[in-house]
Formats: C-alpha cells, structure tokens, sequence
C-alpha cells in the first residue's frame, strides 16, 4: 500500500462499484478506511480528499398502512410476539431499544416507558398509552416475566435482535406481504402516522430520539397527508385495533 497512490485508489474505488457492486455502507467504510491509511499511518504527502467520498443515497422508508399494521399485528398468534410488536409501534421504539426493557422501565402511574441509553447513549421517555398498557398487563399476567420485559430463551437475558427480526420474517411470509417489512418498519409507521394526524414534528423529533430534526424530516416525503392533531388520533395501536 505505501507504493500506492490516487490513481491506483481510484481504480480500486471503481472495482468495488462496477464489480464487488459493493453497498454504500461498504464503499464508505472503505473510504474511511483508506483517508486513515493513507493520511493518519503513512502520512502521504498528497492529500487525502483526491480519495472521495460517495454520495449517500436517498431513500425513503417503507411505511405500512394502519390497516396493514393492524392486519400484521392480527397475524402474530404468540402474545409475547404480539407484545412486542405492538410496543415498537405505539412507541416508535428501535429493535435495541425493546430488547433492553426492564419490567421497570413500565411506568403506568405516569403512562411512559423509560428508554436507556438508546442511540448516541441518550435516555428518554415516551408515551405509555392506554392500549399498549392493557395488552402489557395482558402479557405480563401470562408470563411474569423478570427482570427483562421480553426474555430470551434464558430469563436472565433478554430476547436477541436477530430473534425479532425472524419472527418479523416468518409473518411476512406468513401473509405474502409485498412490502419489505422489518421491525424498523414499526417505527417508520409510527412517525409517518403520528405524522398523518397531525403531531409536528419537533414532537416527533422528541419522541424518536433524533439529535438532528433533518432525519426526522424524511417523514415529510412519505405522510399522505397531514390534519390537526386531535386526542383520538394520538393513540395509534388503539386506533390500529379498531380496524376489524
């Protein structure tokens, strides 16, 4: 490598394009990679802004419809399962964040769920509605879990990542959805329907923990449309249940 230069890095920018048909998240962590060899370790002396960044590229979420959530949450026979799910989308929770929760982080005196330390090692509260509270205690009084909201296979542990997105997976298959479904997905609908009915989106901003609002604005793209924000809309999974 220190025999190398711009020209032979630009080459091999180009083969991970055409050929490897590398991600973007693949060809900017090479980049970061080769800026740190090449400027940091063998301190060259031509610059290291001759090797480019690529361009991210904009793409916007897939959103479920109400409908279509409360079609996916219907199909979930299992209620820890079911449980879950439902928690990601009344509180636009990321798959990290449910997987952590303490039976403690519960707070129905207040109606909020304590998040830890989520993205960026930042807490924050959000919203315990009623609907989401009434299928907690239902789940709660079937399998008392402790300490962990939702368990692993051990109960001193708390379920994997992986274990949520394969149960998203096998109900994806389950009803031959088109979409891509994920368990972000949850969270993209939670913003893009709290969006739809109203709520601006500082609140949003709050609520999702973004530190910047340019990432909560995405969902500007993708809302249909947006109305004033009234009492009922706020409670989506109790809205989302209503369509039977």
């Amino acid at each position: 490598p220190v025999l190398l230069g711009p020209e032979q890095i630009r080459a091999y920018q180009l083969f991970l394009i055409r050929e490897k048909k590398a991600s973007w998240a693949v060809f900017n962590q090479t980049v970061c990679a080769l800026r740190l060899l090449y400027g940091t370790t063998l301190k060259k002396d031509w610059s290291i802004k001759q090797i480019p960044f690529p361009k991210q590229p904009k793409k916007l979420p897939v959103v479920l419809s109400p409908s279509e959530v409360h079609t996916f949450l219907r199909a979930i026979r299992n209620i820890k399962h079911r449980t879950m799910f439902m928690t990601m989308y009344s509180a636009g929770l990321r798959v990290s964040e449910l997987t952590q929760l303490l039976v403690t982080d519960i707070d129905s005196s207040r109606n909020v769920i304590r998040v830890r330390q989520g993205k960026g090692r930042a807490d924050r509260y959000v919203p315990l509605f009623p609907s989401l509270l009434e299928a907690l205690k239902r789940y709660w009084r079937h399998f008392r879990p402790k300490p962990w909201l939702f368990p692993g296979y051990s109960t001193d542990q708390p379920i994997s990542r992986s274990s949520v997105e394969r149960v998203c997976s096998q109900i994806r298959r389950k009803l031959n959805l088109a979409k891509p479904v994920t368990p972000h997905t949850f969270r993209h609908a939670f913003a893009t329907h709290l969006l739809e009915a109203g709520t601006d989106l500082r609140t949003i901003q709050i609520l999702l923990g973004h530190r910047s609002l340019s990432t909560t604005a995405i969902y500007l793209h993708v809302a249909v449309n947006a109305q004033q924000l009234t009492d009922e809309a706020q409670d989506l999974l109790g809205s989302v249940a209503t369509k039977s």
